[in-house]
């Protein structure tokens, strides 16, 4: 018994027996119309007319759709079946796609994000020679800081949220003040090229930054003088990154090294080899993380683990990412798996993940103690340039980004409630992206 009507019948016939005529099989055209007793006049204007293979095509895709389907269940039951603890645990959350918010508004590639460290605020740096604000709760555009007159290398709030600095490509850095209307309060020469990177130290006290003209620098944030010029590196400083407690920072840079300093006096602490191209990024890391790097190591637990600054890990245009100890200098372990230049690093809150960015458009999340890759998550069309983790007080959210950064709307001494996970991604395709849980 046929599954089509009379009048299905009837359209599949004459769609049948137009496709025949149009590709000149008259013979089989006459036998078909026929054994099917239906009469058909081919018409250009029919409706008919290339049906078939238009109902062929629109099948083809549909397949297409429903494999794809198929496959992304496939892999979301794999990933609730062999990680149900971790699914159901908002503490070992990492980024998965789709992004929440994608955010657009910028005109060149972005270099560098930042989040406020108290409200739903997050500061974006791109080649456009601009900063822009932006409520990434909500996904909502706030203002654009002008300023700087070439591109903005690097952003970085104070330990409160009331400050933001920024570097350029114009030999300058720049604060920023979030409480009052975002104005330019101050700015800092001293770099004689593009200057690539720039951090608050711990306490707020000083700003310490790297640049193109190979050496790294401490200011005095009240002030503005300069008060130590550390040199050492033979090329471009790409990145500086002080550790937790301020005694230590580490840099990387074109001459392929990563070196840790006491930034208090300038002095190296020890220089690490082992990358074949140039340094993007180097990052502390966290005192959580120190038990997974251990046992991905084989180190034993010792005391000394609980102090600040024992680890970092760095990424390279060599495409690896390697964990090291900067008290011996040892290459703990080396990462490859990315198939580009790795452009940023971060860790996970909890300590069991390390979180990676690369020119070949993915973010990647590494679980610490076996050095596994254990997501791949094709965040953009472009290069992903920069990579940022946010955890923030649920109760931050609502409201405009300018009236919370101007203290409007919480009480920045008030104990976080509820901390939500997030992360932000900035590409050269000029986005940034929000991920959330």
């Amino acid at each position: 018994m046929s599954l089509l009507s009379d009048r299905q019948r009837q359209d599949l016939h004459k769609s049948m027996l137009d496709y025949l005529y149009a590709n000149n099989y008259m013979s089989a055209f006459s036998a078909f119309q026929a054994d099917a007793g239906t009469q058909y006049t081919p018409d250009p204007k029919a409706k008919y007319t290339g049906l078939l293979e238009k109902k062929w095509t629109s099948v083809i895709r549909l397949q297409k759709k429903i494999m794809d389907l198929e496959n992304r269940n496939a892999a979301l039951q794999e990933e609730l079946s062999t990680a149900p603890a971790k699914r159901a645990s908002q503490s070992d959350w990492v980024p998965r796609a789709p992004a929440a918010h994608v955010l657009m508004g910028h005109r060149s590639p972005i270099t560098r994000v930042a989040f406020h460290p108290l409200y739903s605020v997050l500061a974006s740096a791109s080649e456009d020679a601009t900063v822009k604000i932006w409520d990434w709760e909500t996904g909502e555009f706030e203002r654009t800081l002008k300023g700087h007159t070439k591109a903005v290398n690097d952003v970085d709030f104070d330990h409160k949220g009331h400050l933001l600095v920024t570097c350029s490509s114009d030999l300058f850095i720049k604060i920023w003040d979030s409480q009052n209307e975002w104005k330019n309060t101050k700015t800092f020469p001293g770099h004689e090229h593009s200057v690539s990177s720039v951090r608050f130290m711990p306490g707020d006290q000083y700003i310490i930054s790297a640049s193109r003209d190979r050496t790294i620098r401490v200011f005095d944030v009240s002030s503005t003088h300069q008060v130590r010029t550390i040199s050492g590196h033979s090329e471009w400083v790409r990145y500086i990154e002080p550790s937790s407690d301020g005694k230590l920072a580490a840099s990387c840079s074109k001459d392929q090294t990563v070196k840790i300093w006491d930034p208090l006096t300038g002095e190296l602490k020890v220089d690490l080899r082992g990358h074949e191209n140039d340094v993007e990024v180097v990052v502390f890391a966290p005192v959580v993380a120190y038990a997974a790097i251990r046992e991905l190591a084989g180190l034993p637990n010792t005391e000394r683990s609980k102090r600040h600054g024992l680890y970092v890990a760095s990424g390279a245009r060599d495409k690896t990412i390697k964990l090291w100890d900067t008290q011996t200098g040892q290459l703990l372990r080396n990462l490859p798996g990315h198939d580009n230049w790795v452009r940023a690093l971060a860790f996970h809150p909890s300590g069991k993940y390390l979180l990676s960015s690369a020119d070949d458009k993915t973010i990647r999340v590494w679980e610490l103690s076996t050095g596994r890759c254990i997501k791949t998550v094709e965040a953009h069309n472009h290069f992903v340039s920069t990579l940022a983790w946010g955890r923030q007080t649920a109760s931050s959210g609502g409201g405009s980004g300018d009236a919370k950064a101007n203290g409007a709307t919480a009480d920045s001494s008030a104990e976080p409630e509820k901390l939500v996970n997030v992360v932000a991604s900035g590409s050269v395709d000029q986005t940034i992206k929000i991920w959330l849980p």
